[in-house]
């Protein structure tokens, strides 16, 4: 008899589960994102000192294990099915989504406002302190949980010979106990539902921030449909890719968003003040490792400050809801690799790639504020940070051509980033050959990403409402989490 090739309820519950959510706020918004803001509060008061402990731990841990013996042990028999640079642009793609564009300009802008460390508001301090926080919540931290996540999964998959991607088959051989059809459904759900929790945000965050650089540059309305006809355009894509396959579809979009990206950034760097970028990057970078540690840690008893919990955990929750998706599609593409490669390649790679792009864009955007031609701080008190986009793009040289360069690429790499997330839910929810799913089954999954942020551009969801939806997604994915560092360091101990 043939088994069945799809797990239609694991399907149907996580279809059911996220449409529950999505309707229960366009049915009564204010009170979903009231009930959704009491529980927001209350995991971050909660459990904010023990998440930002966590995290910290995890990068004392992928640091031991990228130095020690353990770093040495090669992940399968197969040579490297990609070039070293294709290799580092896909995890990039994967573990960066394209709301990535519109914090590199933006996202130093809220820090100044509202900074950490209890810094002054508005001051040169907290100017000065701003990008600095940027590279702390774009740097080794998030992407050291990335290679934590993905070296377990690695382990299970390429060392202990488990031939199966989901996260329930990990837990399963880490607990020792017998993969039930109940631990399977319950883990396979919370990883679904963790990954459309933060494609919520930044597929959202992509189209409102294209759609009103458009509507700026073409001076047409800034309308639902613009959303919904961009939206349309990038879901067509991102299904053409993962219809192709990995390796021709993947590979090419993500090549092309990166290699798009770093060139744009290069250009910033190029045509702005040079050496003002080049002078704040570095000393950002000075003051991220100078505060590291106290960044990671840092939490208001006075409660003057409230910045670690908005911030700071905020982002460690979005990173994990692309962990499971990151894990298993790192596992996918690394084999040939050591645990050495992988952890260096993501926390290096992802470190340096990101802090070049973001060094130079919120340099830029710094520049222009200082300079006083765009006023970025009274845009984001408007609530109006994706019009400072555009304007901000619009003060280089040839300023509409850049941003119409700028707004396709940001199209691209949501694209290509949907196209690594879609392989990875298929793979989640297929139940034989999880490795190799039906290009059928990617293409389902490919319209249903692209179906569920029309919810919240429907109701015009404002970013505290996006990060809310993040925040409680996450939260049960940190239990999987933890299980995993407890798997690794349990088999760490078995190797003679």
């Amino acid at each position: 008899m043939q088994v069945k090739r799809y797990d239609g309820f694991l399907i149907i519950v996580s279809i059911f589960s996220v449409f529950l959510v999505l309707l229960a706020l366009l049915l009564n918004p204010a009170k979903s994102l009231e009930f959704a803001n009491a529980l927001f509060y209350k995991l971050t008061h909660s459990f904010g000192s023990l998440i930002q402990f966590f995290e910290f731990i995890c990068v004392v841990f992928v640091a031991y294990l990228a130095f020690s013996k353990i770093g040495k042990i090669r992940l399968g028999d197969e040579k490297n099915q990609y070039s070293n640079l294709s290799w580092i642009f896909m995890f990039i793609c994967a573990g960066l989504g394209s709301a990535t564009m519109y914090w590199a300009f933006m996202e130093w802008a809220y820090y100044y406002i509202s900074p950490g460390l209890n810094i002054a508001s508005l001051s040169k301090d907290s100017l000065r302190a701003s990008t600095s926080f940027v590279f702390f919540h774009w740097g080794i931290t998030p992407w050291a949980v990335y290679a934590l996540a993905s070296i377990a999964m690695c382990y299970h998959f390429y060392i202990n010979k488990n031939k199966n991607l989901k996260l329930s088959s990990l837990i399963a051989s880490i607990l020792n106990i017998k993969e039930s059809e109940f631990l399977k459904k319950l883990i396979d759900v919370i990883f679904l539902f963790s990954t459309f929790g933060g494609l919520i945000l930044t597929t959202t965050l992509s189209i409102v921030t294209i759609s009103a650089g458009f509507a700026g540059i073409f001076n047409i309305s800034d309308g639902f449909y613009l959303k919904f006809i961009l939206l349309t355009l990038i879901t067509a894509v991102f299904t053409i890719s993962s219809f192709v396959g990995l390796s021709s579809g993947m590979a090419k979009l993500a090549k092309i968003s990166c290699i798009l990206c770093f060139v744009f950034a290069l250009l910033v760097l190029i045509l702005g003040d040079s050496i003002f970028i080049i002078n704040n990057t570095i000393n950002s970078i000075g003051m991220f490792f100078s505060n590291y540690v106290q960044m990671s840690l840092f939490n208001d008893i006075t409660q003057e400050s409230s910045f670690n919990y908005d911030w700071t955990v905020f982002y460690w929750l979005y990173w994990i809801t692309y962990t499971p998706a990151v894990s298993i599609f790192v596992t996918k593409i690394s084999s040939g690799r050591t645990i050495r490669q992988v952890i260096f390649g993501l926390v290096l790679g992802g470190c340096v790639g990101t802090w070049f792009f973001f060094g130079c864009l919120s340099s830029y955007a710094i520049d222009i504020f200082n300079n006083n031609t765009v006023n970025i701080v009274e845009f984001l008190q408007n609530n109006q940070g994706e019009v400072a986009v555009l304007a901000l793009i619009k003060t280089l040289p040839f300023g509409n051509a850049f941003a119409i360069f700028y707004f396709v690429l940001m199209m691209v790499f949501l694209a290509s980033h949907m196209d690594a997330t879609a392989f990875t839910i298929s793979s989640v929810s297929t139940k034989i050959d999880s490795e190799n799913p039906s290009k059928y089954l990617k293409v389902f999954w490919c319209i249903m990403l692209g179906l569920i942020p029309l919810a919240m551009l429907y109701i015009n969801a404002d970013l505290n409402t996006l990060k809310v939806a993040v925040c409680l997604s996450a939260a049960p994915f940190l239990i999987i989490l933890a299980i995993s560092f407890y798997g690794l360091i349990k088999w760490i101990k078995e190797i003679k």
